[in-house]
């Protein structure tokens, strides 16, 4: 049985296969499309909370319709505290383990509790999207608060949901254009196709799993710095290039091309998809040097750094950045630590991984891809 021949055309990680039909998004050069709306309209025109609804319930929502849609969140906001206690505990011993893994932890003990966990019924997975939800920013706060030496807070039901994952995360009130630029950021994040955690949650569902465990599934698939994860390297890439030029001993433009030489791998460049730019990134730029301008003046300088390394990058290799480079920026400037950016992408992208794992379940087929052999030829276990 000869070794399987290797194809011409690199497809490793299924790169420009197409692999199901979804309804949620369309992706592509010009456009990222949620239900057939494109995403700088939904960033200038919409809430996260009507974007959230579009998602989950496949329709622009009426007036009548986002009010229950809201008011459900507000009321599922809470987290038992026997489960708060378990998520600060772990936050601080040991210290280093990761905020993702904490709110996977977080998921995964929620669904024991949650009464329709095992049900897949679509009425059921609407509810347990809409729980998921309104529950994520307030595992999100139970990790960061002890981490910054403060006790926890409740939920605020008189803020949105933007303003509320702030407030959870801080203990702070956030201002108007913190709020908005975080609603802009978790609207850019909602949804993108079959992504990596996406089709991980996907591949879950099509088993006739339940949907917590498919979104555990997505939230480990997140955690990897080449998903999820650019935001926090970015950030972290963007502070060492900060720190190694502050003394004028080194150049950006030095900086990068020792970079280059060494084949270091540069976080928030390039995309799958996008060979052209990502048409989030520059929305989010935007907002970031609004709320600069607006509220930290002195951080500003991150983002003329950006522009700086964002530029000698087109010049020499011809990429762009992808959303996940403003992202680090624009969080930064927030005042959210850098290891909770990948956990508010989860308080975003909950709402596209609930509603691929519904469209799984409704017109499902297990998904079991075949595997091109590149082994060894046939061998005698006696001869060998």
């Amino acid at each position: 049985m000869p070794a399987c021949e290797v194809k011409s055309a690199d497809t490793r990680g299924l790169a420009g296969q197409t692999v199901g039909d979804t309804s949620v998004c369309s992706v592509n050069q010009t456009q990222l499309i949620y239900r057939g709306y494109e995403i700088a309209d939904l960033a200038a025109n919409a809430t996260f909370e009507e974007v959230a609804f579009l998602l989950l319930a496949g329709h622009k929502p009426s007036a009548d319709e986002l009010a229950e849609f809201d008011q459900a969140l507000k009321d599922n906001r809470s987290v038992e505290s026997s489960i708060l206690d378990v998520i600060e505990r772990i936050a601080v011993e040991p210290a280093d383990v990761h905020p993702m893994s904490i709110l996977r932890t977080g998921i995964s003990m929620v669904s024991h509790l949650d009464p329709e966990c095992e049900d897949n019924s679509a009425d059921a997975e609407y509810r347990k999207s809409i729980r998921l939800m309104a529950k994520i920013p307030t595992l999100i706060g139970a990790c960061q608060a002890p981490r910054d030496g403060r006790s926890r807070v409740e939920p605020d039901a008189s803020l949105s949901h933007a303003a509320n994952l702030l407030w959870m995360l801080t203990g702070k009130k956030p201002e108007s254009i913190a709020t908005k630029v975080m609603d802009v950021s978790l609207i850019l994040y909602a949804e993108h196709d079959f992504n990596a955690s996406t089709f991980t949650s996907r591949v879950i569902a099509s088993t006739n799993s339940d949907m917590h465990s498919a979104v555990c599934g997505g939230i480990g698939a997140l955690k990897g710095n080449l998903h999820g994860g650019a935001n926090e390297a970015a950030m972290d890439m963007l502070a060492d290039i900060m720190n190694d030029t502050s003394d004028s001993s080194m150049t950006v433009e030095e900086w990068m091309q020792n970079a280059f030489n060494e084949k270091r791998k540069l976080m928030g460049f390039g995309h799958r998809v996008y060979k052209n730019g990502d048409h989030r990134a520059g929305i989010l730029r935007e907002w970031g040097l609004k709320y600069c301008e607006e509220v930290e003046p002195d951080k500003k300088v991150w983002f003329d750094l950006g522009d700086e390394v964002q530029g000698i990058m087109h010049r020499e290799k011809d990429i762009h950045p992808n959303v996940d480079f403003p992202c680090g920026m624009t969080y930064f400037t927030l005042g959210i630590p850098v290891p909770q950016y990948t956990p508010i992408f989860v308080a975003s992208r909950i709402t596209g991984w609930c509603a691929h794992i519904m469209e799984q379940h409704a017109n499902n087929r297990i998904i079991r891809p075949l595997a091109q052999y590149a082994g060894p030829d046939l061998m005698s276990w006696c001869d060998s």
